[in-house]
């Protein structure tokens, strides 16, 4: 019997961390304990109430600011310490309230941070300055739709 060899463990969120980000402020909440494992090796972080959103990505890279008709797609993931980073993609052109094209995920080591949700970001043509981390989620003219996931989809869901 020939024994598989270089085989590793799944990164992935097991459980659903309840991610919302919504109203009057700049804060993110999880609902839940979410469990995870990155590289087969589990671990745990307890339900964030009031989180600071990350105006940096998980690289350390600023993130792009949105202007009216541009969206975009970030990738909320934690890494073995329990911190939280958001990976942005890049910004797309929108037209009545529609990408123009797609956004695709943005890519970041998954040896290192593990996906737990993705959150669809829209600024409308009413929409001024969309800045991460220090605009409102409810700003005038800005939606974003958050999916809750174990492993990312093939492409995030726009509508």
């Amino acid at each position: 019997m020939t024994q598989a060899t270089n085989v590793r463990g799944a990164t992935m969120a097991t459980s659903s961390a309840g991610l919302t980000a919504a109203g009057a402020e700049t804060v993110y909440d999880t609902g839940a304990t979410l469990q995870y494992a990155i590289g087969g090796k589990a671990y745990t972080k307890s339900a964030v109430t009031d989180g600071v959103t990350p105006t940096l990505d998980g690289n350390g890279d600023a993130l792009d600011t949105l202007i009216a008709n541009q969206g975009c797609v970030l990738v909320w993931a934690i890494n073995s310490a329990g911190t939280v980073a958001i990976f942005q993609s890049d910004v797309v052109a929108m037209e009545d309230g529609a990408f123009l094209e797609t956004p695709d995920f943005p890519t970041f080591d998954e040896d290192t941070w593990c996906a737990f949700a993705y959150q669809v970001l829209k600024a409308g043509s009413t929409a001024g300055t969309i800045t991460i981390g220090s605009s409102n989620w409810n700003a005038t003219g800005f939606t974003n739709s958050i999916v809750n996931v174990h492993t990312l989809p093939a492409r995030p869901q726009t509508s």
